[in-house]
């Protein structure tokens, strides 16, 4: 395993001791397959934090800890990474888990792992569940500071949520399909239903979305139905299963609002029987949501600026060690509506770079 670092460097950023790194390194026996990717994972993040490591600062070693599909999850990371030089006095230096799928039980091993091992930080997107209620609360007991991030835990013990309002995002999105229909529809369909999906409810970010979007269509639009698909993970393969096994009461839909991405796979699916939706709703630019937009395929995408969130949750870590004034701390993010005709073209060249 070739590399550059310093054995106490990849310790510190893998959590391993120096012993375990030397054995990896080696090529040596009894050695488990988790520890030779932890190590791997950590000479990745060294490499894309080389500009940090030379830095003068008070060091922060932050655990990022993140339950979202792939897509993004690296759009996650690489908005953390563009913050970093910008973060004085302070020198983060981020450590990542990130899973499309992540049981309960494997995000409080993870937690546990961290609480064991030492933390300045915990940046975490995961389920509101009992037990990774528990895990937060013990990581607080060890004295590391937990910032939920883009979809809250409430009341658990955490330092603060970083993100967008989420009730305010599904709002907007019964707004624009209310007036976006009236031109979009014939005179004889203005009843037609809403498609609605959310990844997992578990995540209360999209569970804010939903109940924000359900209580604005109720007061615009009564009387037009909201058929909801939720469940898919945000994964392509299980959000199409989940809409094929509706799609005979789909015959009439006139909308999609999708909370947690899996697009390209609701327009597919929805193609291969012969609907087209005329308006569609998505969340985030990454770079499959920016070529829909650009191929007339979403009608709008409600975007939230990523580096802004990150700088928010690691200014909370400042705060918290008391780095960073409170006052300084970033304001949260705002719903920024993005449709063909406004696409940024700062964000289309780093989604092709990322």
């Amino acid at each position: 395993m070739t590399h550059r670092f310093p054995i106490k460097e990849i310790a510190r950023q893998s959590g391993l001791g120096t012993a375990t790194i030397d054995r990896v390194l080696n090529k040596r026996a009894n050695v488990s397959a988790q520890s030779q990717r932890r190590v791997r994972d950590a000479i990745d993040e060294l490499t894309s934090q080389e500009g940090q490591l030379a830095a003068r600062g008070r060091r922060l070693f932050i655990d990022v800890v993140v339950e979202a599909p792939t897509r993004f999850s690296r759009e996650i990371r690489h908005a953390l990474e563009a913050e970093l030089p910008s973060l004085h006095p302070a020198i983060i230096r981020p450590r990542y888990m990130m899973q499309e799928r992540m049981r309960p039980g494997d995000i409080v091993a993870i937690l546990d792992r961290i609480g064991k091992r030492g933390s300045q930080g915990v940046l975490l997107k995961a389920q509101d569940q009992p037990d990774i209620r528990a895990a937060m609360a013990e990581l607080s007991a060890r004295n590391i500071p937990v910032i939920t991030i883009f979809t809250d835990i409430p009341d658990a013990a955490h330092v603060a949520y970083a993100g967008a309002n989420n009730r305010a995002a599904g709002e907007t999105a019964a707004y624009l399909i209310h007036h976006f229909l009236p031109s979009a529809l014939a005179s004889n369909t203005e009843t037609g239903p809403v498609l609605m999906t959310m990844s997992d409810a578990r995540f209360r970010g999209e569970e804010s979305r939903k109940a924000g979007f359900v209580t604005a269509m109720a007061k615009l639009a009564p009387t037009r139905p909201i058929m909801d698909a939720s469940g898919g993970a945000g994964l392509d393969s299980d959000t199409a299963r989940r809409i094929e096994s509706m799609i005979e009461d789909c015959r009439n839909i006139q909308a999609v609002y999708s909370m947690g991405g899996g697009n390209r796979a609701i327009l597919q699916t929805l193609a291969d029987h012969g609907l087209s939706p005329p308006v569609y709703i998505a969340h985030d630019l990454d770079l499959e949501n920016i070529t829909l937009l650009q191929q007339g395929q979403l009608s709008a995408v409600l975007h939230h600026d990523l580096r802004q969130d990150m700088r928010t949750a690691c200014h909370h870590v400042m705060a918290w060690h008391r780095l960073l004034p409170k006052t300084a701390i970033a304001p949260p993010s705002d719903i920024h509506i993005i449709t063909p005709a406004n696409i940024p073209a700062f964000i289309t060249k780093q989604a092709r770079i990322n």
